[in-house]
């Protein structure tokens, strides 16, 4: 009687295991896949001016990012001489702004594109445990 109570409650706790591990991976899987833009999807693009600019070529800067469709946020740093700023992919390009601003602006500049590396070493999630167990579960599915 004793043995059988044993090996229901060990059957229970594994069938239990195993139901929230199962539950874990869908979990995972749904929220880390590649889901299309939506309204709420925001892009970050930074363009990095080739020349110098000063405090009022910023303003200028900033104005007409702020009036290009799609863009809601914008920050230019003179003294890096870098412009970043965010947008939503379904009202507009990163690529179509990129060269709309080299073409309207009398400055000399070229959109970032970070390496593989870069991308990977960014986000401190993409570094920790959750990063290996995505991955783990990515080449499963």
């Amino acid at each position: 009687m004793q043995k059988r109570k044993l090996k229901r409650i060990a059957l229970t706790v594994l069938s239990v295991f195993l139901f929230l591990v199962t539950v874990l991976g869908i979990h995972i899987y749904r929220v880390t896949r590649p889901k299309a833009p939506d309204a709420h999807t925001r892009i970050m693009v930074r363009i990095d001016i080739k020349q110098p600019i000063t405090e009022e070529d910023a303003g200028k800067i900033t104005a007409w990012l702020y009036n290009q469709k799609g863009v809601d946020h914008v920050l230019v740093n003179p003294q890096t001489d870098i412009a970043v700023f965010t947008f939503a992919p379904i009202k507009n390009s990163a690529g179509q702004i990129a060269r709309d601003f080299k073409s309207s602006l009398p400055y000399k500049a070229e959109r970032y594109m970070p390496t593989e590396a870069e991308m990977t070493g960014g986000c401190p999630a993409m570094a920790s445990s959750t990063y290996k167990v995505y991955n783990f579960f990515k080449h499963i599915f």
